[in-house]
Protein backbone atom coordinates (compact mmCIF):
# COMPACT_ATOMS: atom_id res chain seq x y z
CA UNK A 1 0.00 0.00 0.00
CA UNK A 2 1.30 3.39 -0.92
CA UNK A 3 1.99 5.94 1.79
CA UNK A 4 -0.07 9.11 2.10
CA UNK A 5 0.81 12.72 2.78
CA UNK A 6 4.34 14.05 2.62
CA UNK A 7 5.94 10.66 3.22
CA UNK A 8 3.86 9.13 0.46
CA UNK A 9 5.21 11.62 -2.07
CA UNK A 10 8.81 10.59 -1.40
CA UNK A 11 10.54 8.05 -3.68
CA UNK A 12 10.26 4.46 -2.45
CA UNK A 13 13.97 4.27 -1.53
CA UNK A 14 13.54 7.15 0.95
CA UNK A 15 10.57 5.49 2.64
CA UNK A 16 12.55 2.48 3.83
CA UNK A 17 13.06 2.15 7.63
CA UNK A 18 16.83 2.61 7.49
CA UNK A 19 16.45 5.70 5.30
CA UNK A 20 14.00 7.25 7.75
CA UNK A 21 16.21 6.35 10.71
CA UNK A 22 19.29 7.84 9.04
CA UNK A 23 17.46 11.05 8.13
CA UNK A 24 16.03 11.45 11.65
CA UNK A 25 19.43 10.90 13.29
CA UNK A 26 21.24 13.24 10.91
CA UNK A 27 18.66 16.01 11.29
CA UNK A 28 18.67 15.57 15.07
CA UNK A 29 22.43 15.99 15.29
CA UNK A 30 22.39 19.02 13.01
CA UNK A 31 19.70 20.61 15.19
CA UNK A 32 21.70 19.82 18.33
CA UNK A 33 24.83 21.35 16.80
CA UNK A 34 22.96 24.53 15.85
CA UNK A 35 21.10 24.93 19.14
CA UNK A 36 23.67 23.63 21.65
CA UNK A 37 24.11 27.03 23.40
CA UNK A 38 20.38 26.99 24.24
CA UNK A 39 19.87 23.25 24.81
CA UNK A 40 22.96 22.46 26.88
CA UNK A 41 22.07 22.44 30.59
CA UNK A 42 25.56 23.53 31.71
CA UNK A 43 28.65 25.33 30.51
CA UNK A 44 30.76 22.63 28.79
CA UNK A 45 33.97 24.06 30.27
CA UNK A 46 32.72 24.76 33.79
CA UNK A 47 34.17 22.53 36.52
CA UNK A 48 31.61 23.24 39.23
CA UNK A 49 29.83 19.87 39.46
CA UNK A 50 30.69 16.80 41.55
CA UNK A 51 33.49 14.81 39.95
CA UNK A 52 32.69 11.48 38.30
CA UNK A 53 29.05 11.66 39.32
CA UNK A 54 27.04 8.86 37.64
CA UNK A 55 24.12 9.66 35.32
CA UNK A 56 21.20 11.11 37.25
CA UNK A 57 18.47 13.78 37.22
CA UNK A 58 20.88 16.69 37.69
CA UNK A 59 23.27 15.57 34.96
CA UNK A 60 21.72 12.94 32.71
CA UNK A 61 25.00 11.66 31.23
CA UNK A 62 27.04 12.09 34.41
CA UNK A 63 30.17 14.19 34.91
CA UNK A 64 33.83 13.64 34.11
CA UNK A 65 36.89 13.65 36.33
CA UNK A 66 37.01 17.46 36.29
CA UNK A 67 33.39 17.98 37.24
CA UNK A 68 32.14 18.92 33.76
CA UNK A 69 28.70 17.93 32.50
CA UNK A 70 29.11 15.25 29.82
CA UNK A 71 25.76 15.91 28.11
CA UNK A 72 26.65 19.57 27.63
CA UNK A 73 30.08 18.65 26.30
CA UNK A 74 28.57 16.18 23.82
CA UNK A 75 26.16 18.84 22.56
CA UNK A 76 28.94 21.36 22.11
CA UNK A 77 31.13 18.62 20.64
CA UNK A 78 28.63 18.29 17.80
CA UNK A 79 29.51 21.90 16.88
CA UNK A 80 33.14 20.79 16.51
CA UNK A 81 33.05 17.28 15.07
CA UNK A 82 30.20 17.51 12.56
CA UNK A 83 31.18 20.76 10.77
CA UNK A 84 34.84 19.69 10.56
CA UNK A 85 33.83 16.31 9.17
CA UNK A 86 31.59 17.88 6.52
CA UNK A 87 34.34 20.36 5.63
CA UNK A 88 36.84 17.53 5.32
CA UNK A 89 34.61 15.50 3.00
CA UNK A 90 33.85 18.59 0.89
CA UNK A 91 37.57 19.34 0.50
CA UNK A 92 38.28 15.69 -0.36
CA UNK A 93 35.58 15.76 -3.05
CA UNK A 94 36.89 19.05 -4.43
CA UNK A 95 40.57 18.06 -4.52
CA UNK A 96 40.13 14.42 -5.47
CA UNK A 97 37.33 15.10 -7.93
CA UNK A 98 39.23 17.85 -9.74
CA UNK A 99 42.42 15.82 -9.97
CA UNK A 100 40.52 12.70 -11.03
CA UNK A 101 38.59 14.63 -13.70
CA UNK A 102 41.83 16.01 -15.11
CA UNK A 103 43.41 12.55 -15.05
CA UNK A 104 40.48 10.98 -16.88
CA UNK A 105 39.85 13.78 -19.39
CA UNK A 106 43.41 14.61 -20.42
CA UNK A 107 44.89 11.13 -20.01
CA UNK A 108 48.50 10.46 -21.05
CA UNK A 109 51.14 11.89 -18.75
CA UNK A 110 48.70 14.06 -16.78
CA UNK A 111 46.60 11.07 -15.77
CA UNK A 112 49.60 8.87 -15.11
CA UNK A 113 51.26 11.47 -12.87
CA UNK A 114 48.14 12.09 -10.79
CA UNK A 115 47.28 8.43 -10.40
CA UNK A 116 50.83 7.47 -9.41
CA UNK A 117 50.58 10.00 -6.57
CA UNK A 118 47.27 8.43 -5.60
CA UNK A 119 48.81 4.95 -5.68
CA UNK A 120 51.61 6.20 -3.44
CA UNK A 121 49.06 7.28 -0.82
CA UNK A 122 47.17 3.98 -1.17
CA UNK A 123 50.41 2.11 -0.48
CA UNK A 124 50.32 3.17 3.18
CA UNK A 125 47.73 2.14 5.78
CA UNK A 126 45.23 4.98 6.03
CA UNK A 127 45.29 5.46 9.80
CA UNK A 128 49.07 5.22 10.09
CA UNK A 129 49.67 7.72 7.29
CA UNK A 130 47.15 10.14 8.85
CA UNK A 131 48.94 9.78 12.20
CA UNK A 132 52.32 10.47 10.61
CA UNK A 133 51.08 13.58 8.79
CA UNK A 134 49.27 14.90 11.87
CA UNK A 135 52.33 14.34 14.06
CA UNK A 136 54.58 16.07 11.52
CA UNK A 137 52.26 19.10 11.27
CA UNK A 138 51.64 19.36 15.00
CA UNK A 139 48.71 18.39 17.19
CA UNK A 140 45.64 20.54 16.43
CA UNK A 141 42.21 20.09 14.90
CA UNK A 142 43.17 22.03 11.77
CA UNK A 143 46.22 19.85 11.19
CA UNK A 144 44.15 16.74 11.85
CA UNK A 145 41.76 17.81 9.07
CA UNK A 146 44.72 18.30 6.71
CA UNK A 147 46.12 14.92 7.68
CA UNK A 148 42.87 13.13 6.90
CA UNK A 149 42.54 15.11 3.66
CA UNK A 150 45.92 13.78 2.55
CA UNK A 151 44.70 10.19 2.88
CA UNK A 152 41.10 10.78 1.68
CA UNK A 153 41.43 12.51 -1.73
CA UNK A 154 42.86 9.54 -3.73
CA UNK A 155 39.63 7.55 -3.41
CA UNK A 156 37.67 10.36 -5.06
CA UNK A 157 40.37 10.83 -7.70
CA UNK A 158 40.27 7.16 -8.67
CA UNK A 159 36.46 6.97 -8.83
CA UNK A 160 36.16 10.26 -10.74
CA UNK A 161 38.83 9.23 -13.23
CA UNK A 162 37.01 5.97 -13.98
CA UNK A 163 33.71 7.79 -14.48
CA UNK A 164 35.25 10.46 -16.71
CA UNK A 165 36.97 7.81 -18.83
CA UNK A 166 33.57 6.27 -19.48
CA UNK A 167 31.99 9.61 -20.44
CA UNK A 168 34.63 11.51 -22.39
CA UNK A 169 34.17 9.47 -25.59
CA UNK A 170 30.38 9.77 -25.57
CA UNK A 171 28.75 11.50 -28.53
CA UNK A 172 27.50 14.55 -26.63
CA UNK A 173 30.99 15.27 -25.26
CA UNK A 174 32.63 14.91 -28.67
CA UNK A 175 29.93 17.07 -30.23
CA UNK A 176 30.59 19.82 -27.73
CA UNK A 177 34.29 19.77 -28.47
CA UNK A 178 33.58 19.94 -32.20
CA UNK A 179 31.39 22.97 -31.58
CA UNK A 180 34.34 24.72 -29.99
CA UNK A 181 33.68 24.18 -26.28
CA UNK A 182 36.75 24.80 -24.14
CA UNK A 183 38.13 21.99 -22.03
CA UNK A 184 36.81 23.47 -18.80
CA UNK A 185 33.36 24.14 -20.24
CA UNK A 186 33.19 20.59 -21.53
CA UNK A 187 34.11 19.27 -18.10
CA UNK A 188 31.61 21.53 -16.37
CA UNK A 189 28.65 21.20 -18.77
CA UNK A 190 28.97 17.71 -20.28
CA UNK A 191 31.05 15.61 -17.90
CA UNK A 192 30.27 16.86 -14.39
CA UNK A 193 26.48 16.21 -14.42
CA UNK A 194 27.11 12.60 -15.47
CA UNK A 195 29.55 11.78 -12.68
CA UNK A 196 27.98 13.71 -9.80
CA UNK A 197 25.67 10.93 -8.58
CA UNK A 198 28.28 8.26 -7.74
CA UNK A 199 30.59 10.89 -6.22
CA UNK A 200 27.76 12.16 -4.01
CA UNK A 201 27.03 8.62 -2.82
CA UNK A 202 30.70 8.04 -2.03
CA UNK A 203 30.92 11.35 -0.16
CA UNK A 204 27.85 10.57 1.96
CA UNK A 205 29.22 7.16 2.89
CA UNK A 206 32.61 8.69 3.61
CA UNK A 207 31.30 11.12 6.22
CA UNK A 208 31.26 8.35 8.82
CA UNK A 209 34.79 7.27 7.93
CA UNK A 210 36.05 10.83 8.12
CA UNK A 211 34.46 11.32 11.54
CA UNK A 212 36.07 8.13 12.81
CA UNK A 213 39.49 9.24 11.54
CA UNK A 214 39.20 12.71 13.06
CA UNK A 215 37.99 11.27 16.36
CA UNK A 216 40.75 8.67 16.27
CA UNK A 217 43.43 11.33 15.85
CA UNK A 218 41.97 13.29 18.77
CA UNK A 219 41.83 10.08 20.81
CA UNK A 220 45.57 9.64 20.20
CA UNK A 221 46.31 13.24 21.18
CA UNK A 222 46.95 14.42 17.60
CA UNK A 223 43.73 16.43 17.17
CA UNK A 224 41.70 18.47 19.60
CA UNK A 225 43.47 19.66 22.73
CA UNK A 226 41.91 20.16 26.17
CA UNK A 227 39.55 21.62 27.17
CA UNK A 228 37.90 21.48 23.72
CA UNK A 229 34.69 19.37 23.88
CA UNK A 230 35.56 17.06 20.99
CA UNK A 231 34.14 13.54 20.97
CA UNK A 232 37.38 11.65 20.31
CA UNK A 233 39.21 13.53 23.05
CA UNK A 234 36.30 12.86 25.42
CA UNK A 235 36.55 9.13 24.76
CA UNK A 236 40.29 9.32 25.44
CA UNK A 237 39.67 11.02 28.78
CA UNK A 238 37.32 8.17 29.70
CA UNK A 239 40.14 5.66 29.33
CA UNK A 240 41.85 7.26 32.33
CA UNK A 241 38.82 6.48 34.54
CA UNK A 242 37.72 3.18 33.11
CA UNK A 243 35.55 2.31 36.11
CA UNK A 244 33.37 5.35 35.40
CA UNK A 245 31.89 3.85 32.25
CA UNK A 246 29.73 6.86 31.34
CA UNK A 247 32.70 9.17 30.67
CA UNK A 248 33.67 7.33 27.46
CA UNK A 249 30.42 5.53 26.63
CA UNK A 250 28.20 8.51 25.80
CA UNK A 251 30.72 10.31 23.50
CA UNK A 252 31.32 6.95 21.81
CA UNK A 253 27.58 6.53 21.27
CA UNK A 254 27.46 10.02 19.74
CA UNK A 255 30.13 9.00 17.22
CA UNK A 256 28.30 5.73 16.55
CA UNK A 257 24.95 7.36 15.84
CA UNK A 258 26.41 9.93 13.43
CA UNK A 259 28.34 7.24 11.54
CA UNK A 260 25.24 5.04 11.30
CA UNK A 261 23.07 7.97 10.18
CA UNK A 262 25.26 8.89 7.22
CA UNK A 263 25.89 5.26 6.30
CA UNK A 264 22.13 4.73 6.11
CA UNK A 265 21.72 7.90 4.05
CA UNK A 266 24.55 6.89 1.72
CA UNK A 267 23.02 3.46 1.12
CA UNK A 268 19.63 5.04 0.46
CA UNK A 269 21.10 7.59 -1.92
CA UNK A 270 22.85 4.83 -3.83
CA UNK A 271 19.60 2.88 -4.12
CA UNK A 272 17.72 5.99 -5.23
CA UNK A 273 20.25 6.86 -7.94
CA UNK A 274 20.54 3.30 -9.28
CA UNK A 275 17.57 2.75 -11.63
CA UNK A 276 17.61 -1.03 -11.25
CA UNK A 277 17.68 -0.92 -7.46
CA UNK A 278 15.05 1.82 -7.34
CA UNK A 279 12.80 -0.22 -9.63
CA UNK A 280 13.20 -3.33 -7.46
CA UNK A 281 12.36 -1.39 -4.28
CA UNK A 282 9.26 0.09 -5.94
CA UNK A 283 8.06 -3.32 -7.12
CA UNK A 284 8.58 -4.75 -3.63
CA UNK A 285 6.56 -1.94 -2.09
CA UNK A 286 3.58 -2.42 -4.41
Amino acid sequence: MRGKGLLGRLPEAWRQPLAVAGAVLAVAWVVIALTAPWLAPHDPLAQDLPRLAPPGPGHWFGTDQLGRDILSRIMYGARVSIPLTLLLVALSVLVGGLLGACAGYFGKWVGETIMRFADLVFAFPTVILAMVVAAALGASLGNAVLAVLVVAWPAYARVTRGLVLGVREREFVLSGRLLGFSVWRSLRVDVLPNVTGPILVLATLDIGTALLLLSGLSFLGLGAKPPSPEWGAMVASGVEVFDSWWVATFPGLAILTVVLAFNFLGDTLRDALDPRTARAIKERAL
